[in-house]
């Protein structure tokens, strides 16, 4: 009876959770559709909102942006809108910070999140996985001697809030492991192993009991 219940867990829960997931996901997406007249909006035309329009719309949105912003005009439009939101002293300052940061993350010259790494946290003898996110920069490099790095310590089971540190470079171990295998080992809080991990245990496991 046991077996069978934790079987079935086992089965659902990863599918529930995906479920909820992509329903939230949808759903925050939907919110675009408030960005149309309402005489154009599904509940008006249909009489009933169709899940899922908004989600289209808005990733229609973000495909014409990209469109746009790629050649000349779109990049003209870029510019005269950021210097319009560097004149707002509170907008600037929120808008250039998230510029940076979504830069570095997400453009295909940047570093961050590219690499996962071995490091001992949060003592000595006590290892964790990290994402190597660049170099210390600004003052902070006045005050480390040597040559450091700098990385993201994600928490498990929810990897999306951690621990920024800044380590001596020697001290950190570049895994051979790419950023979605660590991602999914920290997520399961170890249980799933890169699948280079498992076949190398179990080809040192079988060449073990070959010498037994």
């Amino acid at each position: 009876m046991k077996k069978y219940f934790i079987t079935g867990l086992l089965v659902l829960v990863p599918l529930f959770i995906t479920l909820w997931v992509l329903s939230t996901l949808i759903h925050t997406m939907d919110q675009s559709l408030l960005l149309l007249p309402e005489a154009w909006q599904p509940k008006h035309l249909f009489g009933f909102n169709v899940p899922g329009l908004g989600a289209l719309l808005t990733l229609g949105i973000i495909f014409v942006t990209g469109l746009v912003a790629t050649n000349i005009f779109g990049q003209q439009l870029i510019v005269l809108w950021e210097s319009l939101l560097a004149r707002v002293p509170f907008v600037k300052t929120i808008y250039s910070s998230v510029k940076q940061v979504s830069d570095t993350l997400f453009s295909d010259s940047g570093n961050a999140f590219r690499k996962a790494v071995l490091v001992q946290y949060p003592r000595l003898g006590s290892w964790t996985i990290a994402f190597v996110t660049g170099t210390p920069g600004g003052d902070v490099v006045n005050h480390l001697h040597g040559d450091y790095i700098s990385v993201y310590v994600p928490t498990t089971p929810n990897p999306t809030s951690g621990f920024f540190l800044m380590m001596p470079k020697a001290e950190v171990i570049e895994l051979d492991m790419s950023v979605d295998e660590a991602l999914k080992y920290i997520i399961s809080m170890g249980t799933v192993a890169p699948k280079d991990h498992l076949t190398k245990q179990l080809r040192f496991q079988q060449t073990t009991q070959q010498y037994r």
